[in-house]
């Protein structure tokens, strides 16, 4: 089991690991509970701050995952010593091999044209005897009422056990949230880029930059015209908020979404 959160700018984060998270996701699909989990990072906590919706939907949630090492760093100010980052691609990759041995289904929703179906070839060859219920990416539209209940309608007819939500935060987040109570599927869960990053269309830093919290460099090297403001405005406003604000344990965790 994962062990309570920690206060991190006012967004409550789980203090686990990899394994212990995994085991979660197993006990809530034997008992059919339904969660939605998010996968923060220092960007994704900075946008949540700002929105009292999405400090909500954190903060209520099933589990918040420190995807990157700053977040875990804070947890350790805190006094949480064996808190893990787990980050969305890494956590994907492990649930893919529990999987086979365990039996759950997947559903890969979000992406670009293609990229779900790209990543449902990738790991079913990579991973054989994987059950993947389906996969479907959505128009960058807005839905309307009618074409949002036949995707709800899709995805409860799919049954699986996990639906992975591919569609960059903080747009997954809000999506889970307004579809949790109506979707079926026990593990909701948004891990925004790492559909692009198994099928080829991003490539990831080596493991000594992602160990040593220098991931945002390899990024920013990559794709500087898009990710200059996030990095070089948020790292700052990260840092000065930690010295204004330490992290603490927080004492009385919100229970996530209600199980069925």
């Amino acid at each position: 089991m994962t062990g309570g959160r920690v206060d991190v700018l006012g967004i409550h984060v789980s203090v686990t690991t990899m394994d212990a998270t995994v085991d979660t996701f197993g006990q809530w699909i034997a008992a059919g509970e339904r969660h939605l989990v998010c996968v923060s990072d220092m960007n994704a906590l900075l946008h949540a701050r700002a929105d009292e919706q999405l400090t909500k939907v954190y903060n209520t949630s099933g589990l918040t995952l420190a995807d990157g090492m700053p977040l875990v760093w804070a947890g350790k100010m805190a006094g949480f010593p064996t808190m893990e980052r787990v980050c969305g691609p890494d956590l994907i990759e492990r649930v893919m091999s529990e999987a086979v041995e365990r039996g759950w289904s997947q559903y890969f929703y979000g992406g670009a044209d293609g990229v779900a179906e790209l990543l449902r070839d990738n790991f079913t060859a990579k991973h054989p005897g994987l059950k993947v219920a389906g996969v479907y990416s959505p128009p960058y539209r807005a839905l309307t009422e009618a074409e949002d209940d036949e995707i709800v309608d899709r995805l409860n007819a799919a049954a699986p056990d996990i639906i992975w939500v591919g569609l960059g935060a903080p747009k997954q987040e809000r999506w889970m949230a307004e579809h949790r109570a109506r979707l079926n599927a026990p593990v909701l869960i948004g891990v925004g880029a790492a559909f692009d990053f198994h099928t080829g269309r991003l490539d990831r830093a080596p493991r000594w930059m992602q160990r040593s919290g220098l991931e945002w460099a390899f990024r920013l090297a990559k794709e500087p015209r898009r990710l200059w403001r996030r990095y070089v405005l948020g790292i700052p406003r990260f840092g000065l908020g930690i010295l204004l604000r330490r992290p603490r344990p927080v004492l009385s965790a919100v229970p996530g979404v209600s199980s069925r």
